[in-house]
């Protein structure tokens, strides 16, 4: 516990890469095998069920710090970290025993089941003989990740370093469904077994978003379009007689779409899609909206199946009669998937389809194409080098995303609230309205969405100033503010919403300008957002 406490602080007090792979490689050969697994665990987003809620944790640190609970919640929303809070307010009061991270992590696990009162008993206990950066990881292991800059790429790198095993071999291995309490670190890297690899989908290739203008990527003939579908990224593996459906974020979740086991009469064994899952109902792509439905349901009601419907719009085959062919060039793995997919299309009862290619004559013919982006429903194109293998990761070079414009509209900031990390002194986090029209005389701001980026950190240094002075009341961390700025705020996606107060969503919403040249009553109104709606 306290070598991993100690690779943290490393990690967490540099913005070198360098120096973060160099210590995680150090880590990663001097650490024990237990706490090996656990760290690449810990780092890919694999900790333990948290044991406590946040609100125990506050009130229990607020009287240990003897402190009102108030003013430990003011420090928390300067501070913008509860663990990191925590660490700070709370005293080493006795010497701790040293424990493994693996013993801790145990701990951890079997206290989930245990009373109130035992909860409070260990945690205030270990806080207190604990250091401080041992306090805040111990605390971390409770309430969430490390936001420390070390992506599984990283961590995949300095674990390449440390067992001389290839980068893209560790990231197929430390793919799929593990168990960090009962796999051993010989059985996760080291051991080569090909029976535990039956269920494992390949490393997703992501592409970058293009960096220039996209005659830059030159002769047109080199390159294949395809409409970028806004669905879940997803891999369909069929082995040994069975289905495995893994979401780009390496979640297992064959369950949640049952309709694809129809999909083992037609797909043979040895077979790996990848594609995107699309909602489908009336035999018509729905909205992301649509398919938030089935996002995150443990089960997935016979109604609910009637009423999103999903489809795999399929673009691209990894693994065929067995064998892995991500090294084949893209145009020939998709020869090999059309003359698989096409015969299937037909028949509506399969849940699957093909996402077109496009061979072009020109980069003006590609961007009329990307113009009718929306009408298709997708966000833009993807265009992909016809000779291109399979990757692993983020790459440049042989697939780009080309995205259509963000939707816009100016909304007027209303609330704001601090932000998080280097920020936490700051009101950062926003809230904007528009007008909603309720007669001919009246109207009233409504909110719509909340953006927390896209301002340089001058223009956050003066709207927090302007904040504070024109503060109208203040609800916890949060505060309202007199209508009076104008920002222009950009989205990627629209929809009707029931969930919402203005009865629309928006999707990845951000800050694309403070139009200081508008007064509120240039801002826009609802009926303007909801004209944006497909």
């Amino acid at each position: 516990m306290k070598d991993f406490a100690q690779l943290i602080k490393q990690l967490d007090s540099t913005n070198k890469t360098s120096v973060k792979v160099n210590a995680l490689a150090h880590y990663f050969k001097t650490a024990s095998d237990t706490d090996k697994v656990w760290t690449i665990a810990i780092l890919s987003h694999r900790r333990p069920p948290r044991p406590v809620n946040t609100t125990l944790l506050r009130e229990w640190a607020s009287e240990m710090a003897e402190i009102p609970l108030w003013l430990f919640e003011e420090s928390y929303h300067i501070v913008g970290d509860l663990a990191e809070t925590i660490a700070l307010v709370v005293s080493t009061t006795r010497g701790g025993k040293t424990h493994s991270l693996t013993r801790v992590l145990n701990h951890l696990i079997l206290l989930k089941a245990r009373s109130e009162e035992e909860k409070k008993t260990y945690v205030t206990q270990q806080w207190q003989g604990l250091n401080y950066y041992e306090r805040f990881v111990f605390t971390k292991f409770i309430t969430g990740g490390f936001r420390i800059g070390i992506s599984q790429k990283l961590m995949t790198r300095a674990l390449s370093i440390a067992t001389g095993i290839d980068e893209d071999v560790l990231a197929y291995k430390l793919m799929g469904n593990w168990d960090p309490k009962t796999i051993s670190f010989q059985e996760l890297v080291l051991k080569e077994n090909q029976g535990d690899y039956l269920s494992k989908p390949y490393p997703f290739y992501l592409a970058y978003a293009i960096e220039a203008t996209p005659d830059s990527l030159g002769d047109t003939a080199l390159w294949y379009a395809e409409h970028k579908w806004d669905g879940i990224r997803a891999q369909l593996i069929f082995r040994n007689r069975e289905l495995f459906v893994w979401s780009r974020g390496e979640e297992l979740v064959t369950d949640k779409y049952p309709e694809f086991f129809t999909l083992l009469k037609h797909i043979p064994d040895g077979t790996v899609l990848d594609g995107e899952i699309l909602p489908y109902p009336d035999d018509t792509i729905g909205s992301f909206n649509d398919l938030q439905k089935r996002i995150g349901r443990k089960m997935v009601s016979k109604s609910l199946l009637l009423k999103v419907p999903v489809i795999l719009r399929a673009y691209d085959l990894l693994e065929w009669e067995g064998k892995d062919i991500r090294e084949m060039p893209f145009a020939q793995r998709r020869i090999l998937l059309e003359s698989l997919i096409k015969p299937l299309i037909s028949a509506k009862s399969i849940p699957i389809d093909l996402s077109e290619t496009m061979t072009l004559q020109s980069w003006s013919d590609f961007a009329k194409e990307r113009a009718t982006a929306r009408d298709k429903k997708s966000e833009g194109l993807m265009l992909k080098r016809k000779d291109s293998p399979y990757l692993v990761g983020r790459k440049k070079g042989d697939w780009w995303k080309w995205k259509v414009d963000p939707f816009t509209i100016d909304a007027v900031l209303t609330y704001a609230m601090r932000g998080h990390g280097r920020r936490s002194n700051l009101f950062t986090d926003y809230t904007f309205g528009l007008w909603n029209e309720t007669s001919d005389e009246k109207r009233e701001l409504v909110t719509f969405a909340k953006a927390y980026s896209g301002l340089t950190d001058e223009e956050f240094r003066k709207l927090d100033a302007w904040i504070k002075k024109n503060t109208l009341e203040r609800f916890g961390p949060v505060r309202s503010v007199t209508p009076y700025h104008v920002f222009e705020i950009a989205f990627e996606g629209i929809a009707l919403s029931g969930r919402h107060k203005s009865g629309v969503a928006t999707r990845f919403p951000r800050i694309l300008r403070w139009r200081s040249d508008k007064s509120i009553e240039e801002a826009n109104t609802l009926s303007d957002l909801k004209k944006l709606i497909p």
